[in-house]
């Protein structure tokens, strides 16, 4: 079975544009390496599918098979989180 790495990155921020919790467009973070430091409640809307992506899984929404977009929960400025994974070499 194959081992993947995610990688997650902030893609868009709407509506207001402005993320409360200070993140910004482009920002990048690997997992689990930073996951404290992306916003706890975007974290929680998007860790089953950072798990679904790292165990090889997919469905049948996603944007590609390796890569899809995720937004956190705040209704006034969702942040857009696309989430890739890439396998990794033993």
């Amino acid at each position: 079975m194959p081992n993947y790495k995610v990688s997650i990155e902030i893609v868009n921020i709407l509506e207001e544009g402005k993320c409360p919790a200070g993140h910004q467009i482009g920002e990048k973070f690997k997992y689990p390496e930073d996951r404290g430091k992306i916003c706890t409640s975007a974290y929680n809307a998007i860790y089953p599918y950072i798990k679904v992506m790292e165990s090889g899984g997919s469905y049948t929404w996603f944007d590609e098979p390796n890569a899809h977009s995720f937004c956190c929960p705040d209704y006034k400025r969702p942040v857009v989180f696309k989430i890739s994974r890439k396998e990794e070499s033993e």
